[in-house]
């Protein structure tokens, strides 16, 4: 067994793992983050995709004692004060979701695509969520999801009105 402290939603946690454990196995079954799913296993379809240190990991990539002493955000952490996340309140409003599989992974990646793009075009966005897979939607509206949380993002813009402020009626 090996110590891991992490940080996960701002919660502190030290706990023994074993030293193989994937760190999608350990933010769901140990800490209870049921919202980073388990896809594939193979780091190929991104459903598990999760913040580490700022960045977006696909977590059954990563193992859990490579994640001591960082930080880490799972979809249940971007609430913030009971309110979603504007990527979180773009995907519903732009109905970028079908079955909600790919969901979790999708919002993380594209927080973190817009973090380092806070504009980006139709291709930008294509090319940010390129790792992650999508089998329901064909894209187009995850694409304006994240477009209209982008504008949503913007200073002066009231946050609950992502897809309004960015001309797109629902």
């Amino acid at each position: 067994m090996a110590q891991v402290r992490v940080t996960v939603d701002g919660v502190q946690y030290v706990d023994e793992v074993e030293p193989r454990m994937l760190l999608v196995y350990y933010l769901r079954e140990r800490l209870g983050k049921t919202g980073t799913v388990v896809g594939c296993d193979t780091s190929n379809c991104g459903a598990c995709t999760v913040a580490l240190n700022g960045r977006s990991v696909k977590s059954c990539a990563v193992l859990a004692v490579q994640v001591d002493g960082g930080e880490v955000t799972t979809i249940e952490g971007l609430a913030r004060d009971g309110q979603l996340h504007p990527v979180q309140k773009a995907f519903t409003e732009c109905h970028a979701l079908q079955c909600g599989f790919c969901t979790p992974g999708m919002i993380m990646q594209a927080v973190d695509l817009l973090g380092d793009n806070p504009d980006p075009d139709e291709r930008e966005v294509r090319e940010g969520i390129e790792g992650n897979l999508c089998r329901c939607t064909g894209y187009q509206n995850i694409v304006r999801a994240v477009q209209s949380a982008a504008q949503a993002m913007k200073p002066g813009v009231p946050a609950e009105t992502p897809a309004t402020a960015a001309g797109v009626t629902p």
